[in-house]
């Protein structure tokens, strides 16, 4: 289920990146919903001995796409 979730998003976010202003909405939504699951699944993994083996590889690499997708995010220019 989540491999099918992730790949959606990751086409509608190839489309996006063709003029990140437009679809913020959509980028930040992937980050934040990014950073929550991996909240999500770091406390599950610590709870429960058989998803520690997430700590290792999924817990790390989601919040890396998450920052990553944050930092290039285009900033607001302020109409100051």
């Amino acid at each position: 289920m989540m491999v099918g979730l992730y790949f959606t998003l990751g086409i509608f976010l190839l489309l996006a990146a063709k003029d990140p202003r437009r679809h913020r909405s959509l980028i930040w939504f992937t980050v934040w919903s990014s950073a929550v699951h991996v909240a999500i699944m770091a406390v599950q993994a610590f709870s429960s001995p058989e998803h520690y083996p997430h700590l290792i590889a999924d817990v790390p690499a989601l919040f890396l796409a998450a920052v990553v997708l944050g930092v290039l995010m285009p900033r607001e220019r302020s109409s100051a």
